[in-house]
């Protein structure tokens, strides 16, 4: 119920302040959120992966994965496996809740990039430094190579929203499309038509919600495309994009963006420094809405940013620290009780006659004429049925997914040592107390 009036128009949808950092002894390289946002996992530069209860703001789990730098984490649909991939030319799969690798693959260079399919958890997306993107099916172990368009080394690679079609980007600015799982082209077309300066593709962002896509490119300008328009566009296309953005006073480099949960806004992160910039997506042109950090920010330049998929938060990692960016919480008294007025000075309070009397006559009146109105009022709640959350589904399931992990169970951990030393610590301390209250006892007895 609560996340359910989050989306009520009674705020501000996206994040205002500095909200906290997850500091670890490893230094964070880039992030991700699971799909209902319960858990964040981390990759770290010593090839860790630390799992974060996002409620709680504390450590879940550490998987040693990799003996090199992670570059990316990617988690499944149910949220019980984990991809990650590294520059040890290693791609991995590991069980949440145990830690243990199910799978590990070896290709010939360092991996860029690895994503598991939004509805086949048997699908991965493989983008290697250097060589052909792969699509590997881990039921028949089949790596099947996405053909490269005019030879050119595609630099990224994405699955849609729903898993239907594969977007590659090249140097030259060309995305393609490929149909899944027979790789055909389906369209294909260049962000820059006729432009002078570089336009090569530097990442390819899909929306949680609607059928937009962000593509971040070499020429500073963010690009909104609709995939409807571009895949009706066919080969050789020229779609429109339905929103440009660029700085066109500070010329920022665009090092990482995203959408937001709803899909209503666009975040993208300074290459320089520290500075988050947030869009409202409109047609034709955008407008900011707010601007996170700044120069003055004492922390490094920007590494990786993701935003939450329900909430108005998001999570940048910058030198190796991960921070979080939420409202500004107010508080709110009326809250605890309804009819309670916040001040902004001394008012003089008007006593009514029976107010401090023994049997207040006014409120007995009161009070029964609210309890015949509710008489009158009645109704049946219903308080065993469980509606499905909208926000939890995609806009073709009509249930939510059962198996999904939102949380893991974490045992304490418990060493016979200390406790063994603790009750030796307890018993001698009793002994001792005893002997002292006998020899207290025998002095008393010859006084």
């Amino acid at each position: 119920m609560n996340l359910e009036l989050l989306k009520e128009t009674l705020c501000q949808n996206y994040p205002e302040v500095q909200d906290g950092t997850l500091d670890y002894e490893s230094t964070a390289s880039t992030i991700q959120f699971n799909k209902l946002g319960t858990l964040l996992a981390v990759g770290c530069v010593d090839g860790r992966v630390t799992l974060w209860d996002f409620m709680t703001r504390g450590i879940a789990k550490v998987i040693v994965a990799h003996a090199h730098p992670i570059q990316s984490v990617s988690w499944s649909r149910n949220g019980h496996k984990i991809l990650t991939a590294s520059t040890d030319h290693l791609v991995k799969i590991f069980d949440v809740v145990s830690g243990d690798c199910e799978y590990h693959y070896r290709f010939f260079s360092a991996v860029l990039r690895a994503q598991f399919h939004p509805r086949n958890s048997k699908l991965i997306l493989v983008t290697p430094f250097v060589d052909n993107v792969l699509l590997l099916n881990m039921e028949t172990n089949v790596q099947s190579p996405v053909p490269l368009e005019d030879g050119k080394d595609c630099i990224v690679a994405s699955f849609d929203r729903r898993g239907d079609h594969i977007y590659t980007g090249n140097s030259k600015g060309k995305i393609t499309v490929y149909s899944i799982p027979g790789l055909e082209l389906i369209a294909n077309f260049k962000i820059a038509q006729g432009g002078l300066g570089s336009t090569g593709v530097k990442s390819l962002e899909f929306a949680r919600r609607g059928d937009s896509f962000l593509v971040s490119s070499a020429d500073r300008i963010l690009r909104v495309y609709n995939c409807e328009d571009v895949l009706s566009a066919g080969t050789d296309g020229n779609p429109e994009p339905l929103l440009k953005i660029q700085d066109l006073i500070n010329k920022s480099t665009w090092k990482k963006c995203c959408f937001s949960g709803d899909g209503e806004y666009i975040c993208a992160g300074s290459e320089k420094q520290h500075q988050l910039y947030i869009w409202e997506k409109g047609v034709g042109v955008g407008n900011v809405a707010t601007i996170l950090g700044g120069v003055g920010s004492k922390v490094k330049q920007l590494t990786d940013l993701v935003w939450h998929p329900l909430r108005p938060v998001i999570a940048s990692v910058s030198g190796g620290v991960v921070c979080i960016w939420a409202q500004r919480h107010v508080e709110n008294w009326s809250a605890f009780q309804p009819d309670f007025k916040e001040l902004d000075e001394n008012v003089e309070h008007e006593e009514r006659e029976s107010e401090y009397d023994a049997e207040d006559e006014d409120k007995e009146k009161y009070e029964r004429s609210k309890v015949e109105e509710e008489d009158d009022s009645e109704e049946l709640v219903d308080v065993t049925t469980c509606d499905p959350i909208g926000a939890y589904m995609s806009s073709d399931e009509e249930g939510e997914d059962k198996d999904f992990l939102m949380f893991i169970p974490i045992s304490p951990d418990i060493n016979p040592d200390v406790d063994e030393r603790a009750a030796l610590k307890a018993k001698e301390e009793s002994v001792a107390g005893s002997s002292g209250r006998k020899g207290a006892a025998a002095r008393k007895y010859r006084k």
